[in-house]
């Protein structure tokens, strides 16, 4: 193979197979890539912008029986630590959250064993009677799964009933990587990698926008890494045209503190900043077909983050107002919405604040600063 042809093949957005992009990520220059996808962000993002949005992740319960060996954030049933938010903590985290300028609730959690198809229609539907204006992000492949393997029902019917009772869009959690060797391996107890993408593509033919994920740097080899990213391409490509479908992609590495992978066997996250890099370049190279890449600042910190902006990433996510799951295992980075604008600023591109459809928002006047322990 030839890595000039690969890279004219990829700015012509052309598909690339597992094997031309595994050849591109260990065999070109990193700054090759970095041009390319610069140039084919340029391409898919005319307005030259870095957005990012306010909102919270707020955890419905921290109960889960899937027993995933890189979390350090669940609970099993019956646990002293183990809870389900109520009401009043939902309302005292929504009010914060617009003081702060968001609008939005990324709102997720455990595999509870008794938490149906009732249980989120009626909080979605309290949530939306309460604040009309709340944008619900909320779930994921892994708990429709769950749900619907509780109600002994469909993912469309799940779906359809989240939807009416007020879920506006579907984030790409549990995703991790989408081949069943890895699965086994660290997350045996969620869906397995054919209903995850099932679960996406029911979601986009119902019109339901979705963002897509990618966890990396634990059991997996680079040639899964890049299987991970055709089967959401295809998927992508399967969507109805009037529908968005993912409408970004977020890779981030794996944190291994504490967690189970890395006290049982052994596996660290040995991804160096180039690696990570090189995975967004080629993200943006991979997936012609989805126009928007986030960098894990979270993960990865706000200067490899920036380098990034120039590696075909135009998205920085969220300030984070609160988030537990990723940084119980070791994620220590944080962000205020003037900082998170400032290391725009600081890469080079103006930041514009967006909604979840990648609607442009203006800043809210008078909004709240969060102030953060660092």
């Amino acid at each position: 193979m030839d890595t000039s042809q690969l890279l004219q093949k990829a700015l012509r957005f052309e598909f690339l197979t597992v094997e031309e992009g595994v050849f591109l990520f260990k065999s070109a220059p990193l700054s090759e890539l970095m041009a390319v996808a610069n140039e084919l962000r340029k391409i898919q993002v005319p307005h030259g912008k870095v957005t990012w949005i306010i909102d919270r992740n707020v955890n419905t319960t921290n109960v889960c029986i899937a027993n995933c060996k890189f979390c350090n954030f669940y609970r099993i049933p019956g646990h002293e630590d183990a809870y389900i938010t109520d009401i009043e903590t939902y309302k005292k985290k929504i009010d914060e959250t617009f003081l702060y300028g968001g609008e939005q609730l990324l709102l997720q959690g455990g595999h509870h064993p008794e938490l149906g198809l009732s249980y989120y229609v009626n909080l979605f539907k309290e949530l939306k009677k309460l604040y009309p204006a709340l944008k619900l992000h909320a779930l994921g492949p892994p708990e429709v799964a769950h749900i619907t393997k509780l109600e002994k029902s469909t993912h469309r019917e799940v779906l359809i009933a989240l939807k009416e009772a007020g879920l506006d869009s579907l984030p790409g959690p549990g995703a991790e990587i989408l081949t069943d060797r890895v699965r086994r391996l660290i997350s045996k107890g969620k869906c397995g990698t054919q209903e995850w993408l099932d679960i996406m593509i029911e979601a986009h033919q119902l019109n339901l926008t979705t963002s897509a994920t990618m966890m990396f740097g634990h059991v997996e080899t680079i040639e899964e890494r890049f299987e991970h990213l055709v089967k959401l391409r295809e998927v992508q490509a399967k969507k109805p045209e009037s529908a968005k479908g993912f409408l970004a992609f977020i890779p981030w590495t794996f944190q291994d503190v504490d967690t189970l992978l890395t006290k049982i066997r052994g596996v660290q996250n040995l991804t160096t900043p180039e690696e990570y890099i090189r995975m967004i370049a080629m993200s943006r190279i991979m997936l012609p077909n989805v126009k928007n890449i986030q960098a894990s600042w979270l993960t990865v910190g706000k200067e490899v983050a920036q380098l990034c902006l120039h590696a075909g990433a135009n998205d920085f996510g969220s300030i984070m107002i609160e988030e537990n799951v990723v940084s119980a295992a070791g994620a220590p980075h944080r962000f205020t919405s003037k900082g998170i604008q400032d290391a725009i600023r600081e890469a080079g591109f103006e930041p514009q604040l967006r909604n979840q459809q990648y609607e442009f928002r203006k800043i809210p006047e008078h909004i709240k600063e969060q102030v953060i322990d660092y």
